[in-house]
C-alpha cells in the first residue's frame, strides 16, 4: 500500500458532498441554535436522514448507501469536525446497532429492521453496559428467560447513547447463566415500544451534549423468539464483533474533531497579532501546529488503514464465510490500536489549539471548549483505553513481538 492513501472516486465524491452539505446546513445551526443543548436535535437529524446519512454502510438492497466502512468512516470524521455529538447519535445507530443486524440478522429481520434504520425514520441503539458491568462486559446480569416461543428480559442498562429515542435497540443479556460470556449470553433486536421497555433517566453531560444518553430498565419485556439477533449463547460475539468496527470508525471522529481543533487554532494564529507580527510567524507556536499536524496525519493513515481490514472482515461475516481466529484477532488488535492513538491524539491536539488560541480557547463559541469537554469520551466509550491496552498486550505478549 503506497503510503498515501488513496480513496476511491465513489468515496471522494461522498466527501465533498457530505462537506458541502454540513457546512452549508448543519454547521451554522451548530454555532447559532444547539452550541450546549442537550435536547436531541431532531431539527438537525432530519435533514442528516434525508441525504442517508444513516445507512451509509449498508447495501443498497437494504436501503443503504452501498460506501462500506471506508465510507462510514469519512462520514464520522466530516460529522466530528462540525460536532461530536452528531457523529455519536450516527455512530450508536449505525456501527452498533445497524451493522450487526446487517452482519448476523435472518433475511426476515434484515427486510424489516434495515430499510426504516437506512432512512433515519427509526433510530438505533446498543445497550450493553450495566452498572455493575462497564469494561466487565462479560459480567451483565440483564436475564432472558425463555418461555415458549418468546424471551422475558429483566435487568437494568445504563450509558446507553441514543437510547431515550432509539427504536429498535440491540440488547445483551444473559440467556443460561452456566455457560458465562462465551455462551449464555444472547443478542435481541428490541424494540423500544413493547411493555416492560422503559426510559428511567437520561445523563446531564459534560460533553458529546448533541448525543443523548439513557439508562433503561427491562421489566418483564417480552421479545419474540424470531428476535433473537445470531444464535442463542452468541451474543457476546455479535458485540464484540460491532465494537471492532465501531472502535475503528471512532478513531475516524477523532480525527476529524481534531482536525477542526487545529484549523481553529490556525485561522486565530494568523489573525492575532503580537508585537508586530501574527503570532502564527512564533516559532513556537509553528512548533505546536507542526506537532498538532504531524499527529493527525499518522493517525489518520493508521484508522483508513485499520477500517480496510474491518471492511474485509465485516464483507466475509456478510457473506456466511469462516473467518479465521487469526484474522479476527487482528482487526480486534488493530481497532484498538487506532482508538487508543486517534483518542489520545485528539485530546492532546485540543488542549494546544487551546494554548495557542489562550483565553479565547476557554470562551464558548470558538469551537475549542467544546472540544476540550468533548474529546474525552473517545478515551472512555466503546471500550476504555485501558482495556484496549489490555487486548493489546496480550497479543503482542502471545506472537513474541510485534507483527502487522
Amino acid at each position: 500500500m503506497a503510503f498515501e492513501f488513496s480513496f476511491a472516486p465513489e468515496h471522494e465524491m461522498f466527501r465533498r458532498t457530505l462537506r458541502g452539505f454540513l457546512d452549508e446546513e448543519i454547521r451554522p445551526r451548530i454555532d447559532d441554535e444547539f452550541y450546549d443543548s442537550e435536547a436531541f436535535p431532531w431539527d438537525l437529524v432530519t435533514p442528516m436522514a434525508e441525504q442517508g446519512l444513516f445507512g451509509v454502510t449498508v447495501p443498497p438492497e437494504y436501503g443503504g448507501a452501498g460506501l462500506g466502512e471506508i465510507g462510514y468512516g469519512i462520514l464520522l470524521e466530516e460529522l466530528a469536525k462540525v460536532d461530536t455529538g452528531l457523529s455519536t447519535i450516527v455512530g450508536a445507530h449505525t456501527g452498533i446497532c445497524l451493522a450487526p443486524i446487517y452482519l448476523f440478522g435472518t433475511e426476515e429481520q434484515k427486510e424489516r429492521y434495515l430499510p426504516p434504520l437506512c432512512r433515519g425514520e427509526d433510530i438505533g441503539a446498543f445497550a450493553l453496559t450495566e452498572p455493575q458491568a462497564g469494561s466487565d462486559a462479560a459480567n451483565i446480569k440483564t436475564r432472558a428467560e425463555r418461555d415458549g416461543d418468546e424471551y422475558v428480559l429483566d435487568g437494568t442498562k445504563i450509558y446507553v447513547s441514543n437510547g431515550d429515542v432509539a427504536d429498535t435497540l440491540m440488547v445483551s443479556a444473559v440467556t443460561d447463566p452456566a455457560l458465562g460470556a462465551r455462551g449464555g449470553v444472547t443478542a435481541f433486536i428490541v424494540d423500544s415500544d413493547w411493555d416492560g421497555f422503559e426510559v428511567s433517566s437520561k445523563e446531564d453531560k459534560m460533553g458529546i451534549r448533541r448525543s443523548t444518553t439513557a439508562q433503561i430498565e427491562f421489566d418483564g419485556c417480552r421479545v419474540p423468539e424470531e428476535n433473537v439477533l445470531g444464535n442463542v449463547g452468541e451474543g457476546f460475539i455479535v458485540a464484540l464483533t460491532a465494537l471492532d468496527g465501531g472502535r475503528a470508525t471512532l478513531a475516524a471522529g477523532s480525527i476529524g474533531g481534531a482536525t477542526e481543533a487545529l484549523n481553529r487554532a490556525v485561522d486565530y494564529a494568523n489573525a492575532r497579532e503580537q508585537f508586530g507580527d501574527p503570532i502564527a510567524h512564533h516559532q513556537d507556536v509553528q512548533f505546536k501546529l507542526a506537532e498538532m499536524s504531524t499527529d493527525i496525519t499518522q493517525a489518520r493513515y493508521a484508522t483508513y488503514h485499520c477500517l480496510e481490514y474491518v471492511e474485509e472482515y465485516y464483507e466475509q461475516i456478510a457473506a456466511g464465510e469462516d473467518v479465521s481466529k487469526a484474522f479476527r484477532e487482528k482487526v480486534s488488535r488493530r481497532s484498538a490500536q487506532v482508538k487508543i492513538a486517534a483518542s489520545e491524539m485528539a485530546a492532546e491536539v485540543t488542549e494546544k489549539a487551546c494554548d495557542i488560541m489562550g483565553a479565547r480557547g476557554l470562551a464558548e463559541g470558538y469551537g475549542v471548549e467544546k472540544g476540550l469537554r468533548d474529546s474525552p469520551i473517545a478515551e472512555i466509550y466503546e471500550g476504555t483505553n485501558e482495556i484496549q491496552r489490555m487486548i493489546i498486550g496480550r497479543e503482542v505478549a502471545q506472537e513474541g513481538g510485534y507483527a502487522w
